[in-house]
């Protein structure tokens, strides 16, 4: 995975332009109602979706696994941004809580084990009543079901990108147990869910 996003960043650098995704201008103005102060992105990139956090004085933190990324990041925030470096299966990076998660286009990039600590990391990161939100490939999209299958609805499209093709079923499965409290379809180029968890109480260990 190192390998895969550090030579893409290399190649592409800003490959999805400047302007944040959809998405993060959705969670941008619920954050804002929700009066969130500061929030983790994890797989932040070179740091496009910040900018509505940032715009609207949310302080952000993000993890990025490509350092090229990391650098681009810097470029273009400076010290607007803290990011730690390293793979989010590492999570967590410190031990500090979040009033808001927002992650975008990556939970579908993991295997079934990866991503229930994701979200399992994710959800322990938050401070009761703050707020984490997913974005998440679906079934919808045109190429569910191309290249080469690894497990139930995750496919290999091409060398080193697998993809988990989430339905309403799946996200219940993965989410319920964590908040969850509403799922809506977005189009970000590709069909999405938008899925909103809310940490109410601690989940007991085990």
């Amino acid at each position: 995975m190192t390998e895969f996003w550090e030579k893409a960043f290399n190649n592409k650098q800003e490959m999805w332009g400047m302007n944040p995704a959809q998405s993060a201008e959705l969670t941008k103005n619920f954050f804002v109602e929700k009066k969130i102060k500061n929030i983790l992105i994890p797989g932040i990139g070179y740091g496009r979706n910040a900018q509505p956090f940032i715009a609207n004085e949310i302080v952000v933190t993000g993890i990025e696994i490509s350092k090229t990324a990391i650098e681009l990041a810097k470029k273009h925030y400076g010290t607007a941004l803290n990011i730690f470096h390293g793979s989010v299966t590492k999570m967590p990076f410190d031990d500090k809580k979040y009033d808001g998660i927002f992650c975008y286009a990556l939970i579908h990039l993991f295997d079934n084990e990866e991503r229930k600590k994701l979200i399992n990391d994710c959800y322990h990161q938050l401070n009761e009543n703050g707020y984490m939100i997913f974005t998440a490939i679906n079934k919808y999209a045109p190429q569910f079901g191309q290249g080469k299958l690894i497990s139930k609805d995750r496919y290999e499209i091409y060398k080193g990108a697998k993809i988990f093709y989430y339905d309403r079923e799946s996200v219940k499965f993965e989410f319920e147990k964590y908040g969850l409290f509403e799922i809506t379809e977005e189009d970000e180029n590709q069909p999405m869910y938008l899925i909103k968890c809310k940490k109410v109480k601690i989940l007991p260990t085990t």
